[in-house]
């Protein structure tokens, strides 16, 4: 549905859903008080008043009260769907008709449709825009060459969008500050091992209701997301080879307890098959050609090209949908290999992403992150900044306070001794 006007005030699916979508998000902020408490302060303080803010995210429940604690703080924010599959469409609803939030995602949008809803948001003459893979960014700077000098900065939350920061400043062409959210210890510790870990066994055990125990499960990656992926299946009972291609990672993992092999030979092994490297072609031809027959594949990182999809739509005699998010490639040797998502973030694909426990400190991080650019404004260099110490140590302060959980804190005797050389044994 589209607002009738020459400039459409929003393009989601259908308004009518937005009492569903308004009861999900209330119950999702149950969980979410270090993101409640900024918003607060946003209210009071308007950090953000007269920025223009594009929100590039998974239109998520947990996602409505990070743009809802930004409005809070007065910015003129927009909020379009970081991939076609992750939008829940009662919630872009409800930010429309409760919040007045102009929104842009439906979900299972073709890509022409996510292009146009780039270019939509890039027409909001963004300041600052926050990121989920960088595609944003790239367009401003591949297309839209002339609107750079209206940006402060962005942030990006995601390892893939990292990467393509990094790439753009090693070409010289990053030439704002971008916030790595993606680092902050209370983002990667807690979202991308906890999170991705539960919300990703989440997604496929939807799907295809899988019992996961004496299965053999092969995780591409041990990053933080793989790590948490890996734990979580050994955690119901299947047997976890992990592929890398970092030395340390694979010594890590070995020491971890896992199995650590080339994907050429996990490939016969593996009855489920998850990547979250980040890179492309992780999974391709070659392992297709070696997997059993009914191996499960599907993908936790933020774009689908971890799996080569094309060659196994060239390779398949036929494709047929089997269950929801769940289709069947047939292969010319008679065996089937079976893709979840459509090789999308199975989390968001077929269920409902990261709790939004996990949310509530990644979100804080983007919150705080934009409130610092914005301060900063004019005084922070082209590149790739990290998030403050003293910022992420608030964000677990305000997290375990809200847990009831208290830490002890130094003596002035400790203090003294870990800031002193001449303190001896």
């Amino acid at each position: 549905m589209t607002a009738t006007s020459t400039k459409p005030k929003y393009e989601i699916k259908d308004l009518s859903l937005a009492a569903t979508g308004r009861q999900r998000i209330e119950w999702a902020g149950r969980e979410m008080p270090v993101l409640r408490q900024i918003r607060d302060r946003f209210a009071q303080e308007k950090p953000l008043a007269g920025i223009r803010l594009v929100a590039c995210c998974h239109v998520t429940t947990e996602t409505a009260h990070l743009a809802i604690a930004l409005k809070a703080g007065g910015a003129d924010a927009i909020l379009i769907a970081s991939n076609p599959l992750s939008t829940q469409d009662d919630v872009a609803a409800s930010l429309v008709a409760d919040h007045d939030i102009p929104v842009f995602a439906i979900k299972g949008e073709d890509n022409e449709t996510y292009h146009r809803h780039v270019q939509i948001a890039l027409d909001h003459r963004p300041n600052v825009i926050i990121d989920d893979g960088s595609d944003v960014v790239a367009t401003l700077i591949q297309q839209r060459q002339h609107q750079i000098a209206d940006i402060i900065g962005t942030t990006e939350e995601t390892t893939t969008g990292i990467v393509r920061l990094k790439a753009m400043f090693r070409d010289g062409v990053l030439t704002f500050p971008a916030m790595n959210v993606n680092d902050a210890d209370t983002k990667h510790f807690f979202d991308n091992r906890y999170g991705t870990g539960q919300s990703t066994l989440d997604g496929i055990i939807r799907a295809t209701n899988l019992l996961l125990a004496g299965k053999t499960a092969v995780v591409a990656g041990y990053g933080w997301c793989g790590k948490g992926t890996a734990l979580r299946a050994r955690g119901m009972g299947a047997n976890v080879i992990v592929t890398e291609i970092d030395p340390i990672r694979a010594i890590e993992a070995v020491m971890d307890g896992f199995r650590v092999m080339p994907m050429s030979e996990a490939a016969p092994e593996g009855d489920l098959f998850i990547t979250v490297t980040g890179n492309k072609h992780v999974i391709r031809a070659e392992h297709f050609a070696a997997m059993k027959d009914g191996a499960i594949i599907c993908n936790s990182g933020h774009f689908d090209i971890e799996i080569d999809l094309k060659s196994l739509g060239a390779t398949a005699t036929e494709v047929k949908q089997v269950r929801n998010f769940t289709q069947e490639y047939r292969m010319p040797n008679g065996k089937s290999v079976v893709v979840l998502g459509e090789g999308r973030l199975i989390n968001l694909a077929a269920a409902e992403g990261h709790p939004s426990a996990v949310m509530d400190m990644s979100f804080a991080n983007q919150a705080l992150a934009c409130e610092y650019l914005v301060k900063n404004k004019g005084s922070l260099e082209p590149g790739i900044h990290s998030i403050p110490t003293e910022v992420d140590r608030e964000i677990a302060r305000l997290k375990l306070q809200a847990m009831g959980i208290n830490i002890d804190t130094l003596t002035a005797e400790q203090e003294e001794y870990i800031n002193s050389w001449t303190a001896g044994t």
